[in-house]
């Protein structure tokens, strides 16, 4: 008999917890630098185009380490390989916190997020596998409380810590946190989960490296190059060729690095499209927040963060009723409510202007975490409900590598979109550009979730039953 079919509800529980702080701090530090963002691009002489790439370099390598996860979790003990992710995290919270320059902070948040990525994916498989199918959908709710509310919340205490004790303290405290973590998950945590022997695909590996690192480093680009240029165009270029290689190597290995086939199941493959979707225009916002207070506006790092904290609390009441309601009636309501709550809150933003109070952006906030407390983790909970545990680590892999990708390149392109159209339109607009700007973004961001919507109402034809 293995470690899972003897776990005991005391142990399962005390998992779940050290899940969560590990998984709160990892979280945070997604979108934590966002309020953050412009005392650090003043300190460390960057521009906006250049700086927001500390929050979508955090999303790329976590997409690069995605594919990854489905090896590793499912071939290496559990325990040994949570503990050297949250170590891995430690180690790139430390170089953040003492970087005197960019390029130093960027290697930081990279080791960052390759210790996250493995946490995230992981934690995911983890809960999935040790709570039995008629309680993943709360489980996953609380999970999601955590993961969801955490990357929201952060910019009121990064804008608080910011304007009181600096942007360094950031990270010392998070590092904090992740050494209760670590000790806490050296006495709590076992191998809750079976591991295969398999042979590690190197080129697999590689040629996905190139294909999500290529093409949200070309999107990425966009803002500060030319579109038909080496920096946009040739690295796209190169980043869609390895793309199609990597589809066309897993579908014709015995033994797949990513197993692609899954997606065949039509709930995982509207999952992971909802997901992508549904980042694609979070992470977006995430960046442009901020930036519409601060920059815009004028207002402190304070004011930026408590501007999104009624929000996060509606999350924090939202995701764990939302498992619930998963549990109960599936996943038809919750899609369509969540969609149409995002489309609304992006026209909300579209419409304001100079005048309008901050506050009033700040309702629209709180629409859109509804949307994203109704949508975060039901969508991972739906899409892997039929599946295996070897078919789930790769579900998970999958679908997290997509939509932190997708949100990379959300944040890069709304970000680009929102200098260009600014830059371009001074003439015409004057002092209120910058406003026009973002109106323009905001705008784009209805698109697409306007396309989510479509997916939501269209896609799942009937609610799933309760399983």
């Amino acid at each position: 008999m293995n470690e899972i079919e003897m776990i005991t509800d005391k142990k399962r529980l005390l998992i779940f917890f050290n899940i969560l702080i590990s998984c709160i701090a990892s979280s945070m530090l997604a979108t934590a630098l966002t309020t953050a963002l412009p005392p650090i691009i003043e300190d460390l002489h960057v521009s906006v185009t250049t700086g927001q790439w500390m929050t979508s370099a955090y999303s790329l390598a976590m997409g690069i380490m995605m594919p990854l996860t489905a090896f590793l979790i499912t071939r290496f003990p559990t325990r040994n390989l949570y503990l050297i992710s949250i170590l891995l995290f430690i180690a790139g919270l430390t170089v953040s916190g003492i970087a005197p320059n960019f390029p130093v902070m960027m290697l930081g948040r990279m080791l960052q997020a390759s210790g996250g990525g493995i946490l995230s994916a992981m934690a995911q498989v983890i809960l999935l596998t040790i709570y039995p199918p008629e309680m993943r959908g709360s489980i996953m709710g609380w999970y999601g409380l955590s993961v969801g509310a955490a990357p929201v919340i952060a910019p009121t205490l990064a804008g608080i810590l910011v304007d009181a004790l600096g942007w360094r303290m950031i990270f010392y405290i998070s590092i904090a946190i992740m050494l209760i973590a670590l000790i806490m998950a050296y006495f709590v945590f076992g191998n809750v989960l079976p591991t295969v022997r398999k042979k590690f695909d190197i080129a697999s590996f590689v040629i996905s490296a190139f294909a999500f690192g290529g093409i949200t480093l070309g999107i990425g680009n966009i803002g500060a190059y030319p579109f038909v240029s080496l920096q946009v165009l040739f690295i796209l270029a190169i980043g869609c060729v390895a793309a199609v290689l990597f589809v066309y190597r897993q579908l014709h290995l015995e033994e797949s690095f990513l197993e692609l086939r899954i997606l065949k199941n039509k709930e995982l493959l509207l999952s992971v499209i909802g997901s992508m979707l549904l980042y694609f225009v979070m992470m977006g916002s995430s960046i442009i927040m901020p930036l519409y207070v601060q920059s815009i506006r004028g207002y402190s790092a304070t004011v930026s963060g408590l501007v999104t904290l009624p929000g996060s609390l509606v999350m924090a009441i939202i995701s764990p009723f939302a498992g619930k309601i998963y549990d109960k009636v599936g996943m038809k309501i919750l899609f369509v409510t969540g969609a149409f709550c995002m489309v609304i809150s992006n026209i909300g933003m579209f419409l304001i202007n100079m005048e309008t109070s901050v506050w009033i952006a700040s309702f629209y906030n709180v629409i859109r975490c509804t949307a994203i407390g109704c949508l975060m983790m039901p969508l991972v909970t739906w899409g892997t409900s039929k599946l295996n545990f070897e078919s789930m680590a790769h579900a998970t892999a999958l679908l997290t590598s997509l939509r932190t990708i997708s949100g990379a390149i959300g944040s890069a392109i709304f970000v680009g979109i929102m200098t260009t159209v600014a830059q371009n339109s001074v003439v015409t607009y004057g002092e209120n550009a910058p406003i026009h700007g973002l109106n323009m973004t905001f705008l784009a961001m209805t698109g697409g979730s306007v396309v989510l919507l479509l997916v939501a109402v269209f896609g799942v034809k009937n609610p799933a039953k309760k399983r």
